[in-house]
């Protein structure tokens, strides 16, 4: 009950940063994140300077390290990219991991994570395996929704789960030989060095409102996009971008433009796994559920394949599923004479395990498609792939920061 009740608060403060919700408690609370947010960009300042020079302890591991990053919270869809960028470094013969924090994840105990902080860097707890490149060893509440969706889809590449990407860097060169880490959601990481960053872009909502956290969904100033060595443009529809462009270009004059689109795949049953095309979505009456940043995304992709929502049920982002939940969901679908439930895939993993439905649940499985910026891309990862500084077998470790 405690976890719906911060949930519905959650819903409320995203309604209201992003203007959906008016009158006098809105107001009121959209004053107050205001206020927040300027002390939030006196952080980031502070935050960026620190770093900047080098009073705040860097790291260069000895490999190539890639992070795929965005400027805003949530939407952008980071995994799918990461997801292809390590499934092509792969195919090109890097050993390849990948380092998330675990948004969401089963947090450390307190004591623990206490502890941590002040031991040596060789005596730390190691961080959490979700896959060694050959099994998946952890379940999505432990190892967070998308590190779980990631292990489950890519083969011959770990991933791992720890807040410090510099300990699960070091653990992934020295336990598993690893000469390439792909940093999920890393622009904000600035402790590693000495790496390429893709950042994300989202062609709808760029900048979104254009405040800082909390007002808006901004996690650093625009400007800061200058730090980009490729930024990949989001969710196109083959339309000129000329003029998103001409803004992002205003940010950073060096970078390369790839424009994408999330591509549907096919449909997987959330349960059984049974596939089927996405033809048979064409005029189906369904009913969708998703928790993740942006629903009304999801939703409009869904009415683009051909289907009839006739229902539809959002939660905050990263909501875990109750079976009473996803009950009632099946039950108001069914009432209104659905033919099937449709999610997300990031949303299925965070499904209970159910016996009988009444309705079949389907995840709609997508990957990035590159509309524009072929070569980009391809001399981006060939620069990847040129590589070749050595891992080396008992690098120093790095100092407590």
């Amino acid at each position: 009950m405690a976890s719906n009740r911060f949930d519905r608060l959650e819903q409320f403060a995203v309604d209201v940063i992003l203007e959906r919700r008016w009158g006098f408690r809105a107001g009121l609370f959209r004053l107050f994140l205001w206020m927040l947010s300027g002390l939030y960009r006196l952080g980031v300042r502070w935050r960026l300077w620190w770093y900047d020079t080098r009073l705040g302890s860097v790291h260069a591991l000895g490999c190539l390290v890639v992070s795929v990053g965005n400027l805003t919270v949530g939407g952008t869809g980071k995994t799918p990219v990461v997801e292809l960028f390590a499934r092509e470094l792969t195919r090109r013969g890097r050993k390849v991991a990948v380092l998330s924090r675990g948004y969401k994840s089963q947090p450390a105990r307190f004591p623990h994570a206490l502890m941590d902080r002040f031991r040596p860097m060789e005596r730390r707890r190691p961080p959490r395996v979700v896959s060694d490149g050959r099994s998946l060893l952890l379940d999505s509440e432990m190892a967070g929704d998308e590190p779980f969706m990631l292990a489950s889809n890519l083969k011959d590449v770990l991933v791992l789960v720890d807040k410090d990407r510099v300990k699960s860097g070091l653990h992934a060169i020295r336990k598993f030989g690893c000469d390439t880490l792909l940093l999920d959601d890393g622009l904000q990481f600035l402790r590693l060095k000495e790496r390429l960053d893709i950042v994300l872009v989202d062609r709808e909502s760029p900048f979104a409102n254009r405040y800082l956290l909390p007002r808006g969904l901004l996690r650093e100033p625009p400007e800061q996009l200058r730090r980009a060595d490729i930024i990949f443009i989001t969710k196109c529809d083959g339309r000129d971008l000329s003029e998103l462009r001409s803004e992002l270009r205003r940010y950073n004059r060096h970078a390369e433009f790839v424009e994408c689109a999330h591509k549907p795949l096919h449909l997987e049953e959330v349960f059984t796994h049974e596939v089927k095309p996405l033809s048979f979505l064409k005029e189906l009456r369904v009913g969708a559920i998703s928790g993740i940043a942006r629903p009304e995304s999801f939703e409009e992709g869904l009415k683009k394949l051909g289907v009839e929502l006739i229902y539809s049920r959002r939660f905050a982002d990263h909501h875990r599923f109750s079976e009473g939940e996803v009950s009632r969901m099946f039950e108001r679908s069914k009432a209104r004479s659905a033919r099937a439930v449709i999610t997300t895939e990031k949303d299925s993993v965070r499904f209970p395990r159910m016996g009988k439905r009444p309705l079949p649940i389907y995840f709609l499985r997508v990957e990035i498609e590159i509309i524009r910026g072929h070569a980009a891309f391809e001399q981006c990862v060939e620069r990847m792939c040129r590589y070749n500084e050595s891992v080396p077998t008992a690098a120093p470790m790095p100092a407590l920061s």
